[in-house]
């Protein structure tokens, strides 16, 4: 529903834009504070050489390699950009990053120069997306890490251009403050793992631009782009012996810590954008 509304509603407004006509009827200063709702879709790029990096001595840095007995390495079979609940990368294909809707509350305030429109926002939003990577070990076992904004308070300025009173295209940025909430499943029951840090706030920002039409009695409606990136290095597990024996991998490491290798986390906002001017 979301990828074909979101379409129909960028024509409307390009339409509203490219209405000159209609400026007269329909005033709009863009001149002091607004709210404003949006919903869309989040996006994840498909990372295909996502990895998972191990920490064999504890020791904080995540380029070590666990092995088995035989001195082989014991994630050969490799790894894959998704999540499964299965153990063997041969017969396993990994479901695909989760893109799903995004919904957001915003307060703002704007001041018109001219054609020129400046203004600042501060914004709440949550997502639904989630990005997943699965390593395959020779046991044969998974190991399944995922991530997702839990929520996110993010403070933005934009920059516009009004070339009437009924339109604004414009460009925005700022920082971003989000909850990311980690999972970790695996088919692994013998070891023992426990999660680090598995719902951190982290610092992050947000970049993009969009284009709105006044509709007449204060209200807005606007499309929007961004460009969101977290900076995601504090979550990883810790793997223990369990009940496993002494020939286990991770015994014979003793004691592995485990992650994501890609600790940027990214992704894109697509959004309808529904406002009131006071």
């Amino acid at each position: 529903m979301i990828s074909r509304t979101y379409p129909a509603l960028m024509a409307l407004v390009l339409a509203g834009l490219a209405t000159p006509a209609l400026a007269d009827e329909t005033p709009g200063d863009y001149n002091g504070p607004y709210i404003a709702v949006s919903g869309g879709l989040a996006t994840h790029d498909d990372h295909g050489a996502a990895t998972i990096v191990f920490d064999t001595n504890r020791d904080g840095t995540f380029n070590n390699t666990v092995l088995t007995s035989t001195g082989a390495n014991a994630f050969g079979p490799g790894f894959c950009n998704g999540r499964t609940s299965l153990p063997d990368q041969a017969t396993t294909p990994c479901t695909r990053d989760h893109d799903a809707a995004e919904y957001a509350v915003r307060l703002g305030y704007d001041a018109r120069y001219g054609n020129i429109v400046m203004g600042v926002m501060v914004e709440g939003a949550k997502s639904n997306a989630t990005d997943s990577t699965t390593a395959f070990s020779t046991t044969p076992a998974s190991y399944s890490f995922t991530r997702g904004i839990d929520y996110a308070v993010s403070a933005r300025a934009r920059v516009g251009f009004a070339p009437g009173n009924r339109g604004l295209m414009y460009v925005t940025g700022g920082p971003s403050y989000a909850k990311i909430n980690h999972t970790f499943t695996t088919t692994n029951t013998v070891n023992s793992f426990t999660p680090v840090n598995p719902d951190k706030m982290v610092l992050g920002w947000q970049a993009g631009g969009g284009a709105e039409v006044v509709l007449g009695g204060g209200l807005t409606l606007g499309m929007e782009y961004l460009y969101n990136r977290y900076h995601d290095d504090k979550y990883y597990v810790a793997v223990g012996n369990g009940t496993a024996g002494p020939t286990n991998p991770f015994v014979l490491a003793g004691g592995v810590n485990a992650g994501p290798q890609d600790v940027r986390y990214d992704f894109h906002s697509f959004r309808a954008v529904l406002g009131f001017r006071f």
